[in-house]
C-alpha cells in the first residue's frame, strides 16, 4: 500500500476528503516547490484547497487577498471548525482587534491570514509583514484585476507589489471565470508573465441550465419555485432595485421565504439580511448583481433571472453560485425582447469609452446568443471559454425539451418591410399592432391603415410577433435606436432575407411555460420526506444555532447525505464520510451517531 504524501494526508486528517480533484494535487506540489500559478477551475471545484493546504505544509502564513469581508469571514469561519489556525484583516474590524491579529501572526501563531487588497499598500501592513515569514500568497477572484471585466476592482490593480516586493515568495491567482482576455489582462497586471497555467475547465455538470421565454416574469418564477424548489435557498436576480422590492415583496405575499437585497439599502440592513441568508435554510434572497460575489453558501438548490445578464461571463459566475456542493442545482432566466432593449440602451448611454462599449456589446451579442440556442446550451456555454463538450450534455432545457424551428423567412420579410414601409421610426408594439391590421386612434392618424403591410401578419398572434422581432433584434438584422424611444431600424445584414436570398429559420417558442422537475431535484426533495434526513439537519441546525455560524460550515448537504446513505454506527464508520475530519470527528461524531441509532 503507498504512503499517502504528505498533501494527502492533510486533505484526509484535515479537510475529510479521500482524493484530490482534477488538478489539485498537481498544484499543491506546484506551489509547495516555490513556484507560481495561475488556476482557473469552476466554482465548486476545489479552489481553496489549492492554497489552503500548501499553506498548511510551507513553513509560515499563507496570505490571502479576497475582495469582500463576507468571503473572507465565512472562509475563516469553516477553517476554525476543522482546527485550522486562520483570521481576517478587513475594515469590519475594530482597532483592537486588528491588533490581537498582527500579534498572532509575529508569534507565528496561524496557518492562513484572509486580507482585502486595499489593505496590502498601508504602510502599517508592509512593516507587519516584513517581519513575518510568508509561506505564499493566493489571489482570490484573480478575474477582478481585469477593466474590461463585470467585478473590476482597482484595488486589484496593486496586486503587481506582491512580485516586486516578495519576489521568493509563491503566488497563486485563481478564478472561477475568465475568457482569454481576461487571463492575459491577469497575467500581465499581476505580473504572472512565468507562472503555470493550470485549467479545469469550466463545466459544472451538476447544474441544469434552461432559459424560457418571458411571459408573466413573477408568476413564471413561482411556478418554478413552487414546482421544484419549495423549501431551498435560492437568489433571484432582477436588474433595477425597484424590480427586487417588487418581487420580493410578492413572493413573501405568496408565501416564499424571501428578502431583498441591493445598493439602495442601508449597509446595516444589507449585512444583516445577508447574514441571515448565510444562517437560514431555504431563504430566497432576490438582489441586484450587487449580491453573491461574497457568498460561499454551498446548498444554494437554485439561481434564477428574471432579467438578461450583460455578458455570458456574469451569467456564468452568477448561476454557479447554486450547487457549489456538487448536488443537483438549477441555473433558470426568463428573457425577452425588452430585456435586450434595456441593456443595449445602458450600454449606448455608458460614459465609457467608444473601444469599451464595443468589447460590451460583443459580449451581449454572446449572450443573446446563448439565449436563441438550438443545440445543446452547456456545449454553447463552455465553447465561449474555449472548453469543447464532446457530446450534448443531457441536463439543459435544449437537450431535453428539443426546441422546434420554423421557417420564419417570410413573417421576418413582412416584419422588416414593416419597419421600412413605416419610416424606420417606432418600436415592436406599433409595428405588431400594423402587422395585425389593429386600426387604433394613432395608426388612423398617420395613415399606416393604408401600408402595404398594414394587416398582412394575421397568421401569427401577437406573442409570436414578438419573438419574431426578438430574434430580428438578436440576430443584428434590425437595430435599435434609443434617440428614437426604441425605434427600429433596418441594419445591412437583412438585405439577404428581405431579397429572398436567404432562408431563415427561427425557434418556437412554446405557448407557456412547463414546469418539470429534475431527476436531480426529485432526489433531494424525496430526502425532505425522510425522518432521518429531517433528523441530521435539525441536529446540524441546533448545533450551528449555539455556535452562532451557519449549518453548512458544521457539515455540508453532502456530508450529512452520505451519513443517511451509509448509517454509520461508530467512530470508525464515521471517519469514512466525506467532509468528516479529524477535527469535525472529535466534535461532532457523538451527537450525529446518537441521531442515526435512533431512527
Amino acid at each position: 500500500m503507498t504512503t499517502p504524501s504528505p498533501a494527502e494526508q492533510v486533505l484526509k486528517t484535515v479537510f475529510g476528503y479521500d482524493r484530490f480533484r482534477g488538478h489539485q494535487l498537481a498544484i499543491i506540489n506546484h506551489l509547495l516547490a516555490g513556484h507560481d500559478a495561475l488556476v482557473l477551475m469552476p466554482t465548486g471545484g476545489g479552489k481553496s484547497l489549492c492554497y489552503q493546504i500548501p499553506s498548511l505544509l510551507r513553513d509560515g502564513v499563507g496570505i490571502v487577498i479576497s475582495p469582500l469581508i463576507a468571503l473572507m469571514q465565512d472562509q475563516v469561519t469553516a477553517l476554525l471548525q476543522l482546527g485550522v489556525k486562520a483570521a481576517f484583516l478587513n475594515s469590519a474590524l475594530s482597532f483592537e482587534q486588528a491588533r490581537l491579529v498582527e500579534q498572532q501572526l509575529l508569534a507565528n501563531e496561524l496557518d492562513l491570514l484572509y486580507i482585502a487588497p486595499e489593505r496590502l499598500t498601508a504602510a502599517r501592513t508592509s512593516a507587519l509583514f516584513s517581519q513575518l515569514k510568508i509561506a505564499l500568497f493566493a489571489i482570490d477572484e484573480a478575474h477582478c484585476v481585469s477593466q474590461w471585466g463585470h467585478d473590476f476592482r482597482a484595488d486589484y490593480l496593486q496586486l503587481s507589489l506582491l512580485h516586486e516586493q516578495y519576489p521568493n515568495i509563491p503566488r497563486i491567482a485563481l478564478t472561477a471565470t475568465a475568457d482569454e482576455k481576461t487571463q492575459q489582462e491577469i497575467v500581465l497586471r499581476l505580473g504572472l508573465t512565468h507562472a503555470q497555467l493550470f485549467r479545469s475547465g469550466f463545466d459544472r455538470p451538476n447544474i441544469r441550465y434552461r432559459i424560457v421565454q418571458k411571459q408573466n416574469a413573477k408568476q413564471q418564477l413561482l411556478t418554478f419555485i413552487e414546482a421544484e424548489h419549495l423549501g431551498d435557498a435560492g437568489i433571484v436576480y432582477c436588474l433595477s432595485r425597484k424590480k427586487v422590492d417588487d418581487t420580493s415583496a410578492w413572493l413573501t405575499a405568496q408565501g416564499i421565504n424571501a428578502l431583498p437585497y441591493h445598493a439602495g439599502m442601508s449597509n446595516e440592513l444589507r449585512s444583516r439580511y445577508q447574514q441571515r441568508f448565510l444562517m437560514e435554510e431555504g431563504l430566497v434572497m432576490v438582489a441586484t448583481i450587487a449580491f453573491g460575489m461574497g457568498i460561499d453558501k454551498p446548498n444554494v438548490r437554485f439561481v434564477a433571472h428574471l432579467d438578461l445578464p450583460k455578458s455570458v461571463e456574469a451569467y456564468y459566475q452568477e448561476t454557479g453560485r447554486a450547487g457549489r456542493d456538487g448536488l443537483p442545482a438549477n441555473a433558470w432566466m426568463v428573457y425577452g425582447l425588452q430585456d435586450v432593449i434595456t441593456l443595449r440602451r445602458m450600454l449606448s448611454e455608458s460614459p465609457a469609452d467608444e473601444a469599451h462599449k464595443r468589447i460590451e456589446f460583443h459580449k451581449l451579442d454572446a449572450m443573446l446568443a446563448l439565449c436563441e440556442q438550438v443545440h445543446c446550451r452547456r456545449q454553447a456555454l463552455l465553447s465561449y471559454f474555449g472548453d469543447q463538450l464532446d457530446q450534448a450534455c443531457g441536463n439543459c432545457d435544449t437537450c431535453l425539451e428539443p426546441v422546434q424551428t420554423w421557417d420564419g423567412t417570410l413573417a421576418a420579410q413582412q416584419a422588416l418591410s414593416c419597419v421600412y414601409r413605416s419610416g424606420q421610426r417606432f418600436g415592436v408594439h406599433y409595428l405588431i399592432d400594423i402587422l395585425l391590421g389593429k386600426s387604433n386612434e394613432r395608426i388612423i392618424k398617420l395613415e399606416h391603415d393604408r401600408l402595404s403591410t398594414f394587416g398582412i401578419g394575421k397568421a401569427l398572434d401577437e406573442q409570436q410577433w414578438h419573438s419574431v422581432f426578438r430574434q430580428l433584434v438578436a440576430r443584428g438584422l434590425v437595430a435599435v435606436d434609443f434617440e428614437r424611444f426604441g425605434a427600429l431600424q433596418l441594419t445591412d445584414s437583412c438585405r439577404p432575407v428581405l431579397r429572398g436570398e436567404q432562408a431563415l429559420m427561427l425557434r418556437k417558442d412554446s405557448k407557456q411555460e412547463k414546469s418539470k422537475r429534475s431527476k436531480g431535484t426529485k432526489t433531494l426533495t424525496g430526502q425532505r420526506t425522510n425522518s432521518l434526513w429531517d433528523a441530521l439537519r435539525n441536529k446540524r441546525k441546533d448545533i450551528a444555532e449555539v455556535q452562532g455560524v451557519p449549518p453548512y460550515v458544521i457539515f455540508h448537504d453532502a456530508t450529512l447525505m452520505a451519513m443517511l446513505e451509509a448509517k454509520p454506527k461508530n467512530r470508525q464508520q464515521m471517519a469514512r464520510i466525506s467532509g468528516v475530519g479529524a477535527r469535525k470527528l472529535e466534535l461532532y461524531a457523538d451527537a450525529f451517531l446518537a441521531v442515526i441509532n435512533e431512527q
